[in-house]
């Protein structure tokens, strides 16, 4: 059976911007702690972590990695995470299956976009945070800036654990050792900050500190430092050197000391129920209780088949375990169970709350989902994490005919592994468009479809993802009347429409009295109004934010079928939004870009003359500026290019859908004008 309790598991996450040298830094502790005779670089190749063909010849993370190793009677689970922005949405399923993100910075480069924003995901998830800045030896380097810049950007609950020493070759430790030298600050001073920090979250404690003055034992800071974690009153720092492996001692005396087990860190969100009136439930990470585990990583391995990466939060999964997935009612055996260690699988016999276990060839099984051994736990879900909305677009078609199953089936692959991945089947354009973060995103899928799939595709730019509304409220009405000879079809309807706030969707109501319409009817009417909000109004484009509301109408007890009902309900509907004057919506995105500084000035000229307007502009590290600015997704055609050119190849940018608005008069008649030429064409 298992050699560990969930008492002694420590799952962490370690986040942060790409060149951080998170994967360098798993590779030096598995070195550190015995299991690797050298470490790997990912300059090689030959990282435990980047074992993916793809990751070693772009010489970065594309998707996340797990390793696992015992130290100081502690079973740890490093989770390493991808560390550019047009991959995270891998980093963020992760954060459900840990209790700490450690995020690590660069000590050279400062805090970055990535770092910034899964700082916010793990804050909203309430896990336990703390920071690791790497790279403590390079040159040039100013530690006592970057805690500052730390503080002023996280909160002055962010601590120093430890301080360098030694020109960044070692490190001293600020929480159980109140003396010693640092190469800034004051050890002394730095322990003291600790520890009123954590005294704070115990008054008997605070009482003994303040007024008797006495010493206070690691073992009577444990219950509050944990609590302190949970809360967020404290994020502790770190300073490490992979490369040398200054401080990687005292970070895992960190890790097995002081960081929380699965039974002490915030337990994740479960809810029981519909969502209308679902229940807030907590696991009990129990190894006697019933099974509850979560799936928050689904591979596809050309191999051994589908592997299901799950965290157990309750109860005890074996061999012979029979789970259901999610509300299924016919359970599935597991067959094997395995602990992954990079692209390594070894066999357990048993896995208990805490533990990260993987089953494989379970076809069934999906992202997010929760497994669990008792008809009890139906219904059970998790509090659904957020995710960036896929913006990048590119119609794809199969280059070789015959081959368009094969594409719908790697599509259906690449959806399971990748949550910010998109597809949609536009009825208007008749193109199929993958979407995904950013242009290299897309590019890295379509060279997996190339390599793992053998599967050419051919690409081109879609058109841009606009929707339809209405800004006023009107009427409409629509009588079907079919006679050939025989039964006929008959449908009458009224129809009211109203706009709803912005993103709200669409609700149809039925206010039909008098059955002048029956009610078998109604899910007909309703029919051929959604039929009319997927092809648009004014430009073909989808319609959202509108309130539909059937009050009236006439059947004839013979001639009316559903069919004549799909069709004076579609009409109705079109005839009201005709009066309601419709507009066309685009896309708003927020950018984010960093540019050297003195590039700033043509940076803004360049995206007002794209109608962007410039939320702000932010000194960042090294002479880099960071500007903020909402801009319509369809200015941004070619900007990845036009930044190179206007920054010497040196500025990069980040974007997150932000909301929809209006598009310019002239450019809805543009779209309306081309809409009507395709539909006489065709």
């Amino acid at each position: 059976m298992v050699s560990y309790t969930t008492e002694s598991i420590r799952n962490i996450a370690l986040i942060g911007h790409a060149a951080a040298g998170k994967t360098t830094l798993v590779e030096s502790i598995l070195q550190y702690v015995g299991k690797l005779s050298a470490a790997g670089t990912v300059e090689k190749g030959n990282t435990v972590c980047d074992f993916d063909p793809q990751e070693k010849a772009h010489q970065h993370s594309l998707d996340i990695a797990l390793v696992h190793f015992d130290y100081d009677n502690t079973h740890v689970n490093l989770v390493d995470t991808p560390g550019f922005p047009d991959f995270i949405g891998q980093t963020i399923a992760v954060l459900p299956a840990v209790e700490t993100a450690a995020m690590v910075i660069n000590a050279q480069t400062g805090i970055e976009a990535v770092t910034q924003r899964m700082m916010e995901r793990a804050t909203e998830r309430q896990l336990c945070r703390m920071i690791i800045i790497n790279k403590i030896d390079t040159e040039n380097t100013d530690l006592p800036g970057l805690l500052n810049q730390i503080q002023e950007t996280f909160g002055k609950e962010c601590l120093p654990l430890n301080l360098p020493a030694k020109q960044g070759t070692a490190v001293v430790d600020c929480f159980f050792n109140p003396t010693g030298e640092s190469d800034f600050s004051s050890v002394a001073t730095a322990h003291s900050n600790l520890i009123d920090q954590v005294v704070e979250m115990d008054e008997e404690l605070m009482t003994l500190y303040l007024e008797q003055g006495e010493d206070l034992k690691p073992e009577q800071l444990h219950a509050p430092f944990e609590k302190a974690l949970r809360e967020g009153h404290l994020i502790p720092i770190c300073f490490v050197s992979a490369r040398t492996g200054a401080g990687l001692k005292e970070l895992l005396e960190v890790f097995t000391r002081l960081l929380p087990n699965p039974a002490e860190g915030n337990p994740e969100p479960f809810f029981k129920g519909d969502h209308g009136s679902a229940e807030e439930l907590h696991a009990i990470p129990d190894p006697q209780q019933h099974v509850v585990a979560h799936v928050f990583k689904v591979l596809i391995d050309p191999f051994i088949g589908k592997l299901g990466i799950f965290r157990i939060h309750q109860g005890t999964i074996t061999k012979d375990s029979q789970l259901f997935i999610g509300d299924g009612r016919k359970p599935f055996k597991v067959g094997h169970l395995f602990h992954l260690h990079g692209k390594e699988h070894s066999e357990i016999s048993a896995g208990i709350p805490g533990d990260l276990c993987a089953v494989a060839k379970v076809d069934d099984i999906h992202r997010n989902v929760v497994l669990h051994d008792s008809h009890d736990e139906d219904q059970i879900g998790l509090r659904p994490l957020r995710f960036p909305t896929p913006l990048f677009g590119l119609a794809i078609r199969a280059a070789t005919r015959g081959d368009e199953q094969k594409l719908s089936d790697t599509f259906n692959k690449l959806l399971e592994e990748d949550p910010c991945l998109a597809l949609e089947q536009n009825l208007h354009t008749k193109e199929t468009v993958l979407r995904g973060l950013s242009d290299l995103h897309l590019r890295i899928t379509l060279e997996k479809m190339q390599q793992r799939y053998n599967l050419q595709v051919e690409t081109k730019p879609p058109k841009i993802a606009y929707k339809e509304t209405v800004s006023q409220g009107a009427e409409g009405h629509h009588r079907h009347k079919k006679q050939t000879g025989g039964a006929g079809q008959f449908g009458e309807v009224f129809m009211r429409i109203e706009p709803l706030p912005r993103d709200a969707g669409f609700e149809f109501v039925s206010a039909v009295v008098g059955g002048t319409i029956p009610t078998s009817f109604l899910p007909a009417v309703e029919k051929g109004v959604r039929e009319a909000l997927q092809e648009g109004a004014i430009a073909g484009y989808p319609m959202q934010d509108v309130r539909a509301i059937a009050y009236d109408g006439k059947h004839h007890p013979v001639d009316s079928k559903e069919i004549a009902f799909v069709t004076a309900g579609r009409e109705a509907f079109l005839d009201a939004v005709s009066k309601a004057k419709p507009i066309v919506l685009e896309p708003i995105i927020n950018l984010e870009v960093r540019t050297p500084s003195d590039s700033v000035g043509t940076i803004t000229g360049d995206l007002s003359s794209r109608r962007g307007r410039i939320a702000g502009t932010d000194a960042g590290p090294r002479g880099m500026s960071i500007i903020n600015a909402q801009v319509p997704l369809a200015e941004l055609d070619g900007y990845e290019s036009q930044l190179k050119s206007m920054t010497g190849g040196l500025g990069s940018y980040n974007i997150e859908l932000s909301h929809y608005d209006p598009v310019p008069p002239d450019i809805q008649q543009k779209l309306h004008t081309l809409h009507q030429k395709q539909k006489q064409e065709t």
